[in-house]
Parts: C-alpha cells; sequence; structure tokens
C-alpha cells in the first residue's frame, strides 16, 4: 500500500499541470460613464465699457461738484459747474454784434433794391449799382460771421456745466471748488455703470474649449455670474502669451472693477488620468472587444493627466484588472 500512494502523486501531477489558466477578471464600463469634462478657468476682470476722464474745456472757477467718490449719477446729470459770468458777457456781446450786422444788412439790402428801381430808370450808373451789390454781399457775410461766433459764445457758456455721458460710477474727484479750471484739466473720473464687460486672459491652448463650452462663468468677490462670449482677440500678448477674449453678462454685471477668474467645463470628453496606462514608451487605454483586451495608444496622453478621447466614444474602457494586461490578451468580466 505504501508503494502504490507515491505512485499515484506522480500520476496526478502531470494532470495538474497540463491544466490551462484562466483569463483574468477585469471590470469595463462605457466610456461615457467613465469619461470628465474638467474644469477650465482663467483670470478675468469686470471692465465697464467706457472709464472716462472728464476735463475742463475752458478755463473757469469751480463753482460747485454735485457727486463724490462712489455715487452714482444719471445719465444727464450735472456733475460739475464752472463760473458763468465771462462767458454769459461773452454771449450778451455776440448777440449785440449778430443784432447790429442784421440791421446794417437790411439797409445794404434796401439801399441795393432802391438803386436797382433807379438804374432801371437809367438814374443810376451800372458802377454805382455793382458796389451797393457789393455792399450788401458783404454785410450778409458779417451776419453769418456774428451768427458762428453766438453760436460759439452759447456753446462756451454751455461748457461751464459738466454732466454725465452716461450713467456713471464716480470713481475719483479731482475738481475742488474755488480752484481755477484750464482747458484738460482733469475734474472727475468716471466708469460706466451699465455697460460692463468681463475681460480674460485664455492660454491659446483653451480658446477652443472655450468657445465650444455651453456655459461659461465669472467668479468674482461678488459671486458667479453667467456670462456669454462676445469677441476673440486675433492677437496673442508677447508678454504673458495669453489671448485677450471678452465675454458680456447675462444678466446683472458684476461690480466694474472686480476681479475673479473664468470659469468653464471642457465640452471634449476626457480619459480620467488614473485609466490612463503605459506599455513601453507609449501612453494608452485598454478597451475591451469580445472578451479581448486591446491596447490603444493615445498620442496626447501625459502620465499623470486626464486627456481628451472622443474616439473612444463607443468603446468600454478597461478599469479593474488592467495593470498586468497585455494586448490582445484573452479575459472575462465578472458574471
Amino acid at each position: 500500500m505504501r508503494r502504490i500512494l507515491p505512485l499515484l502523486v506522480l500520476v496526478a501531477l502531470p494532470v495538474l499541470a497540463q491544466q490551462p489558466a484562466q483569463p483574468p477578471v477585469v471590470g469595463a464600463k462605457t466610456f461615457k460613464e467613465v469619461a470628465l469634462y474638467p474644469l477650465r478657468e482663467a483670470p478675468a476682470a469686470a471692465v465697464s465699457l467706457n472709464e472716462s476722464r472728464l476735463s475742463a474745456e475752458i478755463s473757469a472757477t469751480v463753482k460747485e461738484v454735485a457727486f463724490d467718490v462712489g455715487q452714482v449719477a444719471p445719465k444727464g446729470a450735472v456733475l460739475i459747474r464752472l463760473e458763468t459770468r465771462d462767458y454769459a458777457l461773452g454771449l450778451a456781446r455776440a448777440q449785440a454784434a449778430l443784432d447790429s450786422s442784421r440791421a446794417r444788412a437790411k439797409l445794404a439790402e434796401q439801399q441795393l433794391n432802391r438803386a436797382r428801381e433807379l438804374a432801371k430808370q437809367n438814374f443810376y450808373s451800372a458802377e454805382a449799382l455793382t458796389q451797393k451789390e457789393t455792399e450788401f454781399a458783404v454785410q450778409r457775410a458779417q451776419v453769418r460771421l456774428d451768427q458762428a461766433q453766438l453760436a460759439q459764445a452759447q456753446r462756451n457758456l454751455e461748457k461751464c456745466t459738466l454732466r454725465a455721458p452716461f450713467q456713471a460710477i464716480v470713481r475719483s474727484r479731482q475738481a475742488q471748488v474755488g480752484e481755477l479750471a484750464a482747458p484738460g484739466t482733469p475734474l472727475m473720473t468716471l466708469s460706466e455703470a451699465t455697460r460692463v464687460e468681463v475681460a480674460a486672459q485664455v492660454p491659446p491652448r483653451d480658446i477652443e474649449s472655450l468657445q465650444g463650452a455651453r456655459e461659461v462663468r465669472f467668479a468674482g468677490s461678488g459671486g458667479e455670474f453667467k456670462v456669454k462670449l462676445l469677441r476673440v482677440s486675433p492677437a496673442i500678448s508677447r508678454e504673458a502669451r495669453t489671448v485677450d477674449v471678452r465675454l458680456a453678462f447675462a444678466d446683472k454685471p458684476a461690480a466694474p472693477g472686480a476681479d475673479g477668474r473664468l470659469l468653464w467645463n471642457d465640452p471634449q470628453p476626457h480619459l480620467p488620468a488614473e485609466l490612463v496606462s503605459k506599455r513601453g514608451s507609449a501612453f494608452g487605454v485598454f478597451v475591451l472587444e469580445n472578451n479581448v483586451a486591446r491596447f490603444l495608444p493615445l498620442p496626447d496622453a501625459q502620465e499623470g493627466r486626464p486627456v481628451a478621447a472622443p474616439q473612444l466614444a463607443d468603446r468600454r474602457i478597461v478599469i479593474e484588472g488592467r495593470h498586468g494586461l497585455a494586448d490582445g490578451q484573452a479575459v472575462q468580466t465578472p458574471k
């Protein structure tokens, strides 16, 4: 009996050695189930469409400053009043000069008409008639000149009142009551309150994803705001190597000057970084084809980073048991 048992063991060992190894068990999901859409961001700020420096156009003393820093002035509201007395006197002089020239022109016209009647009766020479016509033409020209001077005097008087060109936020004030304002002197800095855009600096590689994004948001100190793309500059900043992008607020805008970030999700489906495998020198992903694992290289893949892979749309991705797989290896899935 002792001799028979060792013989049975020796006969059984070759039989066990000849049994084929079972294919490894792997887990798989569709690409749609594992795909992610990475969050992109870029520095941005809310900027007023108009940042205006209100300056004096004439020389006059500051009489009144109606709005101070931080206040909002409606469009057309009086912001600053300058002393008007000198320009009111200039307007009166221009009006008097126009009245005088009109009177002289009327007299010259009457004299010309009388001269023409006399010339028809041969009581007036042709040379004298020409002289009267010339005098009347000179007086009409003087009237037009005085009309222009009156309009200029009226315009100078209007320049004594500085009004808000739009609904404006007063950013800074340089005008002081009693000071002399010379032409070109900055008096107040304004930002348009209603027309506000988002200015963002986006890397060139992210422009395409921004243009295709379903939703773009501006996140700043005042919260998150929905925005929509307006325009993309064709130029690239030499210093920052970014592209200037402008966006409009979909609803109520953020405060002008607010800093923040532009946020959007890449519209391209990406393979998660943890599912990227390396075989040899190539990065790729294992997909399942009829219980066979296939290694698909992804040229743009990098270790530790998600990779855009729209070509995997209809594929089943191996997510479990992939680490020891080889291309073309038979596998089985859990039942």
